[in-house]
């Protein structure tokens, strides 16, 4: 047993590895299953003079876990592995930019896309509309429903979740379609557009999934403009982050185009502390929109395979290899000279997908 893991009480190695997440026996077992050889403590029970030899830190919530945690306490410091998925809401600024930072990307992904594709059929069968005439014991006429044979899926930001939600659609009779950064042809896809040709591909799409990170380019990247160009029978489905899409002009449009569909896990006021979201506009009041509480990962078995790529990550930097997932702190941070702030979701407010909650994703 790894003497910085279950058995660290007994043995008081000077740690190399930080956990700042929840004590549990099964997040202990999976880094002692990882990293045999390294020794590591819960961030919890661990201080002073021995936090002078931590070379890496696994960590869900900066805020939570670590609190007041300064960088010149962990000299030796070199790389931040998150156990969850995003990286917008991030503190980069507690870090110095030596201190090289990865999300956990993908480690959600086969839950979130399973999820994605099912809002998606629940959209296009107008499955709330189909309960409650159930409810109400009606049987015609029937709702207005579409299938998915023959249509355009548009995946934004294919990566790990894109490519999970691609092979699920392999089955459906779909034209897949990616969208990245660079236009480069991925696998499951029949083509690619490249980032700056957003609004064309959303002009090709009949169904769009959005699973981009927000950053300084994505944020409300679709707007009014963005959704004049997508078909009035198109479903719009976000599994990423809200804040990717402007909530007033996504509302606007839901309701002067019924034929147009909306389906949401994601939501711009996400309040983890209270487990409350908060809504500007009413959805659940058309019949042409589902949403879910941001749960797409939230199945059991989800948490610890996500445990497990991180700490996979984690190994990789143990092992002298570069970990995966590296973050470009460009991206979220504005380039003033100083430390900058974090991506704020279209609310205003910072984002913080690292509360008790957003453990998910």
């Amino acid at each position: 047993m790894n003497p910085g893991g279950l058995g660290f009480a007994m043995d008081r190695s000077p740690p190399r590895l930080l956990v700042a997440l929840r004590r549990r026996d099964s997040v202990a077992s999976t880094v002692d299953a990882f990293l045999p050889e390294v020794p590591w403590r819960f961030a919890a029970e661990t201080e002073g003079a021995d936090l002078a030899s931590v070379e890496a830190l696994l960590v869900g919530s900066v805020e939570r876990e670590l609190g007041d945690f300064r960088a010149e306490t962990t000299p030796k410091l070199a790389f931040v592995q998150r156990a969850y998925t995003g990286l917008d809401g991030f503190p980069f600024e507690r870090f110095p930019e030596s201190v090289r930072i990865a999300g956990n990307v993908g480690g959600f992904a086969p839950f979130v896309a399973e999820h994605a594709v099912a809002l998606a059929l629940a959209a296009a069968r107008s499955l709330r509309t189909s309960d409650r005439m159930v409810a109400e014991g009606r049987l015609r006429p029937p709702p207005p429903a579409i299938s998915l044979v023959g249509t355009t899926a548009l995946i934004l930001g294919y990566g790990a979740i894109g490519t999970e939600i691609a092979r699920r659609l392999a089955g459906f009779g779909v034209r897949r379609v990616g969208l990245n950064r660079n236009g480069r042809m991925a696998p499951e896809l029949d083509a690619v557009y490249p980032a700056h040709r957003l609004e064309e591909a959303l002009a090709d799409a009949d169904v769009v999934f959005d699973v981009r990170p927000l950053t300084r380019a994505t944020r409300a990247s679709i707007g009014a403009d963005q959704l004049a160009r997508m078909r009035l029978t198109a479903i719009y489905v976000n599994v990423g982050r809200a804040g990717t899409v402007d909530e007033a002009a996504l509302f606007q449009h839901l309701s002067a185009h019924p034929t147009f569909r909306v389906a949401l896990d994601v939501w711009w006021d996400e309040d983890y502390q209270a487990g409350t979201l908060g809504q500007r506009f009413p959805w659940t009041h058309l019949p042409n929109f589902v949403g879910t509480p941001h749960s797409a990962g939230a199945v059991p078995g989800a948490e610890e395979y996500s445990l497990r790529m991180a700490v996979e990550n984690v190994r990789r930097f143990f092992a002298g290899e570069t970990p995966r997932y590296l973050a470009d702190r460009r991206d979220y941070v504005e380039p003033t000279g100083a430390p900058g702030s974090p991506v704020a979701p279209a609310g205003g407010t910072p984002a913080s997908p690292s509360g008790p909650a957003a453990r998910w994703r």
